[in-house]
C-alpha cells in the first residue's frame, strides 16, 4: 500500500498546530526541513564497474538538539519519504523528551542484491557524500531498514578518516567494539514491550493477553521473545512470506529457529494464515512491526484487537485510524511505541560524548523509565483534550519543539540587543 509519509506527517503537524493555535511562522518552520541534502552515491561493483545511486540526508529540526534519525537502504527510498520520516523523528524525540531533534537518511538501492564488499563501498561512499552535514553536535545517523551495526561502524570509521579524528558519537547503533551501547539491538522491542505492559494494565486487559505480531524482523522477533517471557501468549506472527498461528501460544524460540533455518516463519509447524486472516484474528494486542501502510480502512474494519501498538513507522493509514477510532480501539502511535531505538541511541550518543560505557541493566532501567514517562505524558494530553493517543502525541511533540524554537528566538533577540 502506497503512503505519502511526508504529506501525512505534515497533515498531522497541521492538526497539532490547529489544536495549539500556532502562529503562521511557527507552522512554516515545522513544515520545512532545516537542511535537505540530495547526493549521488557512486560505489564499486564486484565486477569493477562504478555504479551510481541517489541518496539523501534531511534534518527536519535541531531546536531541541542535534538531528537524530536512521539511514535506510531500500529501492523505494525517495526524498519525500525521507523528509516525512525526518519530520516524524522530530516529533518522536520531543515526545520522549530527549535532547535531540529529528533527521533521516536513505539510499535508493536494493541491498539484497549487493555483496558484502559492494555494501561497504556503498556505505563509505554515502558517508563521504554526507560528511559535511553530519557530526556529534549537528546530525547523528543510526540504523534503519536494511542497515545495521556494521553499516554504522563503516560510517563512523569513514567519518574519522575524513576528519582526522575518532568521533564515535557521529553515529549510533554501532557494534559494542566500536563504541555501541548495551541494549541497542533490542531497544525498539524493549521500548515497545514497556508500552504494551503499561497499556494492558491501564486498559484492564489480562496479564496473559493474546498478541499478534505482523513482521518478524529485528523488532518483531525480539518483541515476541520478550512478551512470551513476560507470560503473554504470542498467538500469531508473520513475515513477508507468510504467517503462522497457534491459539494456545506459539513457541517463539522454535519459530525463530525455523526462520533462521529456512528464511521464513511460514515454514514453522503450525496453522498457516494469509496476511488478511492474521489481522482479523481474535486477540487482545495487535503489533504491526513491518513497513508503512500495512493497515488500510478495509483491513481495520476486520481487526478484533482491543489494543494496537505501532512498532513500525506509519503502519496505519488515516482511513484505518478513523475506522478504529469509531470502534474505540486504543492505538499507541509509532512516535511513542517505536521510540525505544532512538532513546537508546540517545544513551549511546551520551556515553560516547562522555567517554563512558553504561552496563546493560542501567540502560534497560533508564529506557523503561523513559517509556513509562512518555506514555503517561501522552495519555494525560489525550485525556485533557479528549483526543486519541496519536493526536495527543503530535500535540505534545509539537508543543515541546515550539517551546524550544521560541526559547532560541528569544535568546537570539537578546544577543542582538546586547550587541
Amino acid at each position: 500500500m502506497t503512503l505519502d509519509l511526508h504529506e501525512l506527517s505534515l497533515a498531522a503537524v497541521d492538526d497539532a498546530a490547529d489544536a495549539l493555535d500556532l502562529d503562521p511562522w511557527l507552522r512554516e518552520l515545522l513544515h520545512r526541513p532545516e537542511r535537505s541534502l540530495a547526493v549521488q552515491v557512486p560505489y564499486v561493483g564486484d565486477d569493477g564497474s562504478i555504479r551510481v545511486v541517489p541518496g539523501y540526508r534531511i534534518a527536519h529540526s535541531t531546536a531541541r538538539g542535534p538531528a537524530k534519525g536512521g539511514t535506510r537502504f531500500h529501492p523505494d527510498v525517495t526524498g519525500e519519504e525521507v523528509a516525512g520520516l525526518a519530520t516524524l523523528m522530530s516529533i518522536k524525540t520531543a515526545v520522549m523528551n530527549l535532547p535531540l531533534g529529528g533527521g533521516k537518511g536513505g539510499v535508493s538501492v536494493d541491498p539484497k542484491q549487493l555483496s558484502e564488499q559492494e555494501l561497504e563501498s556503498l556505505t563509505r561512499s554515502y558517508a563521504r557524500a554526507i560528511a559535511a552535514n553530519i557530526g556529534p553536535d549537528l546530525d547523528v545517523p543510526a540504523p534503519d531498514v536494511n542497515t545495521s551495526e556494521r553499516h554504522m561502524d563503516w560510517i563512523a570509521d569513514e567519518y574519522g578518516r575524513i576528519t582526522g579524528a575518532s568521533s564515535p558519537a557521529v553515529v549510533t547503533g554501532k557494534s559494542l567494539a566500536a563504541g555501541g551501547s548495551h541494549g541497542r539491538d533490542t531497544a525498539t522491542a524493549a521500548g515497545c514491550r514497556a508500552v504494551i505492559l503499561a497499556s494492558l494494565e491501564r486498559l484492564g486487559l489480562p496479564a496473559d493477553a493474546r498478541v499478534v505480531i505482523q513482521g518478524f524482523g529485528n523488532a518483531g522477533s525480539h518483541l515476541a521473545r520478550l512478551l512470551a517471557a513476560d507470560g503473554l501468549r504470542v498467538v500469531a506472527v508473520s513475515d513477508s512470506r507468510g504467517a503462522v498461528h497457534d491459539p494456545a501460544g506459539l513457541d517463539v524460540a522454535a519459530v525463530a529457529a525455523t526462520k533462521a533455518a529456512t528464511g521464513s516463519v511460514a515454514d514453522h509447524d503450525a496453522d498457516t494464515l494469509t496476511e488478511d486472516e492474521l489481522f482479523a484474528l481474535d486477540c487482545d494486542v495487535l503489533v504491526p512491526a513491518a513497513l508503512e501502510g500495512a493497515v488500510d480502512g478495509e483491513r481495520a474494519a476486520s481487526i478484533r484487537a482491543r489494543l494496537i501498538v505501532e512498532a513500525a513507522n506509519g503502519p496505519l493509514t488515516p482511513a484505518a485510524d478513523a475506522v478504529l477510532a469509531d470502534r474505540t480501539v486504543t492505538v499507541v502511535p509509532d512516535v511513542l511505541a517505536s521510540a525505544g531505538g532512538v532513546t537508546v541511541s540517545c544513551y549511546e550518543w551520551q556515553q560516547n560524548l562522555r567517554g563512558e560505557r553504561w552496563p546493560a541493566p542501567k540502560v534497560a532501567e533508564k529506557l523503561e523509565s523513559r517509556m513509562a514517562a512518555a506514555l503517561h505524558d501522552t495519555w494525560r494530553v489525550a485525556e485533557d483534550r479528549g483526543v486519541g493517543l496519536r493526536a495527543a502525541a503530535m500535540v505534545l511533540g509539537v508543543e515541546r519543539i515550539v517551546e524550544a524554537i521560541e526559547r532560541r528566538e528569544a535568546r537570539d533577540e537578546a544577543d542582538d540587543i546586547a550587541s
